[in-house]
């Protein structure tokens, strides 16, 4: 099973979880972005938005639990094959809520680009990017060392 294991810096990362974990619990109650199902009927529409906040919830708890005591006493997080696809998923979630929230106002392009001067940004607005920035940075290391698909396995 391929696996990669990352140091990170705790000063650094400690506040960028705080955010994680003060977005986990809408992240439990509606969906991310303005994802819509196809034009169906309310009990259909209803049952798809269950199974997509049950989903997306489980996806942020599995990787916040990758930021455990473990992490908390050596500063590494281990990514697998198993973690990979859910990691990347709850990522993307919280990346869509943080734009909902704190980014909209910064555009796609300077988001993507990250070409964005943290000083001049209002203090959660920058919280909220550098988690951004951060959870980005997550979900390239995971597609790139662990995503078969990618890697031609």
């Amino acid at each position: 099973m391929k696996r990669i294991e990352v140091k990170l810096a705790l000063p650094v990362v400690a506040p960028l979880l705080d955010v994680v974990r003060e977005l986990a619990d809408g992240l439990g109650r509606a969906p991310a972005g303005l994802a819509q199902p196809p034009d169906q009927d309310p009990e259909f529409k209803a049952a798809w938005v269950d199974e997509l906040v049950r989903g997306q919830a489980e996806e942020v708890k599995t990787l916040l639990a990758l930021f455990g005591d473990e992490f908390f006493a050596d500063g590494v997080v281990a990514f697998d094959e198993e973690n990979a696809e859910p990691v990347v998923r709850a990522c993307a979630a919280v990346r869509l809520r943080l734009r909902e929230l704190f980014l909209n106002s910064l555009g796609d392009d300077l988001l993507e680009s990250g070409d964005v001067e943290p000083s001049r940004l209002e203090e959660p607005v920058r919280r909220a990017f550098f988690c951004y920035l951060f959870l980005a940075t997550v979900q390239e290391l995971v597609i790139q060392h662990l995503d078969g698909g990618i890697l031609g396995n």
